[in-house]
């Protein structure tokens, strides 16, 4: 693990690894093979309180949901948080072969560099997501990379042509081992809702499969997609 820098102030702070050398991604505009993840109907959304603003959460702000009459579930990016640490902690994404997008249930579209480090903690995530949604981009601290960004909708604008896409969802009717799914040699876009009741319906996918015959968290089903690219693409 590379040595941890901080970010701006320390109410910025934010952890990220410096760039390995091992990372290869000049693939990623190009049809090489890859797993593109998109968290789809991700809860990101900002709520003033006093002078800031914070992150809304069903753990903080349960007064301003009651007020509103905003269901509890509906405000878990905590999900979000989670997923994004089992996604880019992989081993899949150090070998470069990973990348990933979050559409927010705002409309807000998401990119992570593969480099980026997700921070431990939920407040510490909370603080970088209401910095990167009034700001639109979070730079390196010692260069002018952007760790994440948002960019311009649709995310298919931003998929490499003809790929196929796959959103998983436990009402499927088609159930699958994971490793069925991956390709040998090109690149395929899982899409995974990151919200903790519904289903996701998209109109850009193809095909929507479940991978287990029980129900799975985002951040798991995220890990068994990742293990399972690892196995069959050979990462270890």
């Amino acid at each position: 693990m590379g040595k941890k820098r901080k970010l701006g102030t320390k109410d910025d702070e934010f952890e990220f690894d410096p760039i390995p050398r091992h990372l290869v991604t000049s693939h990623i505009k190009k049809q090489e093979k890859r797993l593109i993840v998109i968290l789809e109907n991700a809860q990101l959304e900002t709520v003033k309180t006093g002078n800031s603003f914070e992150l809304l959460n069903c753990d903080d702000h349960a007064n301003i949901l009651r007020k509103n009459d905003r269901d509890p579930g509906s405000c878990r990016p905590d999900i979000t948080h989670q997923s994004l640490l089992m996604l880019m902690d992989s081993p899949l994404n150090r070998a470069g072969l990973l990348q990933v997008y979050i559409h927010t249930e705002k409309n807000v579209l998401i990119e992570i560099n593969p480099q980026t480090r997700i921070p431990r903690t939920f407040k510490r995530f909370a603080g970088l997501m209401v910095q990167l949604l009034h700001k639109f981009a979070i730079r390196a601290s010692d260069g002018p990379m952007k760790l994440l960004k948002v960019i311009k909708n649709p995310v298919t604008s931003h998929l490499p042509v003809g790929v196929r896409k796959v959103t998983m969802s436990f009402s499927s009717t088609v159930v699958k081992n994971c490793r069925e799914l991956v390709p040998k040699d090109e690149p395929i876009v899982m899409v995974i809702g990151a919200m903790a009741h519904g289903k996701v319906e998209v109109d850009y996918s193809e095909d929507v499969i479940s991978i287990s015959n029980y129900p799975l968290s985002a951040a798991l089903t995220c890990a068994k997609l990742c293990t399972a690219f690892e196995e069959v693409w050979d990462v270890v």
